[in-house]
């Protein structure tokens, strides 16, 4: 295996990078924490079999007893939740926070999100699609798993690690890190990332993701942290700094769907396919299904936080053939 894939980042510490193939985000930082007595696994990656193949590799590599191991997972997404089915044992303590669960235990979860989708815009001849290929739809856990619920401010022990929960609603709405007060280790899983932004997505009028996502930085921005371990790409080292650059991108991103609402009213589709995005394509019909969907899920969250500072107003359409249909137009 390459030596890339397992890297020592501090005693008893390891990070296993597990490649999402296709994906922009290339991979995701699974954190093995391996005790004298009971270990701890921080993420897992997708449930696809090059995620489990190498993360299995990984774990015998340095030989994790998977019957004497917990799982901790950040929030709900495919990437982070995908393996936890097959990496757990019948002993296996899942710990997880109860609003990401309230989502993943939704029976007909898909169908309603089609159904958002339609009122918000997304092409009729492409919605299928878009929810076929969705990696949440194809990569997550096919069986349910009992959770251990954590609550904020809970500590889990995993050796000489004394790790509290700090819940970061706004990626998604229970997403959970970890700090390590003594160590100044944080484990942030998607709520802080390095040369990438985390995907703050709706498909909701009532919630307002940005808004928590915000907050969520705020609260973390004064914690003493020497280093953060993403979910994603690089070590971050220096906590503060990258919160104001992602406090700042949304800010921009914001006042970008603001000026674009000055040309008329629009639904979050059409606003979508207007913005920048660091994607590269020759034009938003060339984009990829699954970049399409997660721009405009992302700018529906800015909408409804733009809406709900009073800066643009909602308006409801209707539809012979699809029916009501959400837009937003800038308040002059």
């Amino acid at each position: 295996m390459s030596e890339q894939v397992i890297e020592q980042l501090a005693p008893q510490l390891y990070k296993i990078e597990v490649p999402l193939p296709g994906s922009p985000l290339k991979a995701t930082n699974s954190y093995v924490i391996k005790t004298p007595g009971r270990n701890l696994i921080i993420d897992t990656g997708m449930n696809r079999q090059e995620c489990q193949t190498v993360m299995e590799q990984a774990l015998k590599q340095i030989a994790i007893d998977l019957e004497q191991t917990d799982l901790f997972i950040t929030h709900l997404h495919a990437d982070h939740l995908g393996l936890v089915e097959h990496l757990s044992r019948p002993g296996s303590r899942i710990y997880f926070n109860r609003p990401d669960a309230a989502i993943v235990e939704i029976s007909n979860f898909w169908e309603k999100l089609l159904g958002r989708a339609r009122r918000f815009g997304f092409p009729e001849h492409e919605l299928k699609r878009a929810i076929r290929e969705h990696p949440g739809n194809k990569f997550s856990p096919q069986k349910q798993v009992p959770f251990q619920f954590i609550e904020d401010g809970e500590i889990i022990t995993a050796g000489e690690y004394h790790l509290e929960c700090v819940q970061t609603p706004g990626h998604t709405s229970g997403h959970t890190c970890l700090f390590d007060r003594k160590r100044k280790l944080f484990f942030s899983g998607d709520h802080i990332l390095g040369d990438i932004t985390p995907n703050i997505s709706s498909w909701s009028e009532e919630d307002n993701p940005l808004e928590q996502y915000l907050q969520s930085l705020g609260r973390v921005l004064h914690m003493k942290i020497d280093q953060v371990l993403p979910g994603h790409r690089s070590i971050i080292f220096d906590c503060p700094g990258r919160i104001q650059e992602l406090i700042q991108h949304h800010q921009q991103r914001a006042e970008e769907i603001a000026g674009i609402l000055k040309d008329g009213e629009q639904t979050a589709f059409d606003v979508a396919s207007k913005m920048s995005w660091d994607y590269v394509s020759d034009s938003w019909e060339t984009f990829p299904i699954n970049q399409k969907w997660f721009a405009t899920g992302e700018a529906i969250a800015h909408l409804v936080y733009l809406e709900k500072k009073g800066l643009i107003t909602k308006e409801l359409q209707q539809e012979r053939q699809i029916g009501e249909i959400v837009t937003w137009k800038h308040k002059n």
